[in-house]
C-alpha cells in the first residue's frame, strides 16, 4: 500500500505544478481569481492531506466497519471544508507573469472605464462606486500581482466588474518567459515520473479495492 500512497501524494501535486508551470511558460499576463486559486491550490495538496493527517485521524474503528469507504467519506468531508474555505475567503485577483510597474497603468485604464471616482493611497485603490477596496501585493520572486480586498465588506458584482475590465486590458499584452516556468516543469515531470512507475506495481491493489467497494 505505500506505492499507493505515494501515487495518490503525488499525483494531484503534479497536475497542480504543471498547470503552474503552464502559467509561468506563457507569454502573456494571465489573471486568476481568488476562488480558483483557492481550489487549485486544495487539489494540488490534496492527496498529501489524504494520505497524511486525514489518515492519522481515522478511528480504527470506523476503518474496521467501512473499509475503503472511509476514504469516500473522508474525501467528501475534505471537499466541503475546501469549498467553505473558498466561499469565506476574501476577493482576490492574481496576475501572472507581470510586474506591478507593468500592471499599475493597465489597472489604471480599467478602473477609469468602471469607476472615475476611483482613489489611490499609496497601493491602496478605492472604488467606491464599485464598492471595492483592495491593495496590490507584489511577488517579485515570482513575478505575479495580487489584487487583495481590504476588510469584508466588499460587492461581488463589483470585482467581476473588475476582473471582466482588467482581463480585456491584459488580453493583448506581451509578457518575457518566466525563469520559473521550466523548473516548475522539471518538478511536475519528476513527479508523474514517479507515479508512473509505482501506478503499475499497484495496480492489482487498486482492482482489489475497487472490486470490494462495488457491489457487483
Amino acid at each position: 500500500m505505500d506505492g499507493i500512497r505515494i501515487c495518490v501524494a503525488l499525483a494531484p501535486l503534479a497536475i497542480y505544478l504543471l498547470l503552474l508551470a503552464a502559467l509561468n511558460l506563457s507569454r502573456r499576463p494571465i489573471l486568476v481569481n481568488g476562488a480558483r486559486d483557492i481550489a487549485a491550490l486544495g487539489f494540488g495538496i490534496s492527496g498529501m492531506l489524504l494520505v497524511g493527517p486525514i489518515e492519522l485521524l481515522h478511528p480504527q474503528s470506523a476503518v474496521n466497519q467501512l473499509g475503503l469507504y472511509i476514504w469516500v467519506l473522508s474525501l467528501g468531508l475534505y471537499s466541503l471544508a475546501l469549498a467553505l474555505a473558498i466561499l469565506f475567503s476574501r476577493p482576490r485577483l492574481t496576475v501572472y507573469n507581470i510586474s506591478v510597474e507593468q500592471l499599475r497603468p493597465l489597472l489604471a485604464t480599467a478602473i477609469e472605464e468602471l469607476d472615475p471616482q476611483y482613489r489611490w493611497a499609496g497601493t491602496c485603490l478605492s472604488l467606491p462606486n464599485l464598492n471595492v477596496q483592495l491593495h496590490l501585493e507584489s511577488n517579485a520572486l515570482m513575478r505575479n500581482v495580487s489584487l487583495i480586498a481590504n476588510g469584508d465588506r466588499q460587492s461581488p458584482a463589483g470585482w467581476q466588474q473588475l476582473e471582466r475590465a482588467l482581463g480585456a486590458q491584459l488580453a493583448p499584452a506581451r509578457a518575457p518567459l518566466n525563469v520559473w516556468g521550466p523548473g516548475l516543469s522539471l518538478a511536475a515531470l519528476s513527479m508523474a515520473a514517479v507515479v508512473a512507475w509505482y501506478a503499475p506495481l499497484n495496480h492489482h491493489v487498486v482492482i482489489a479495492a475497487l472490486r470490494d467497494m462495488l457491489p457487483f
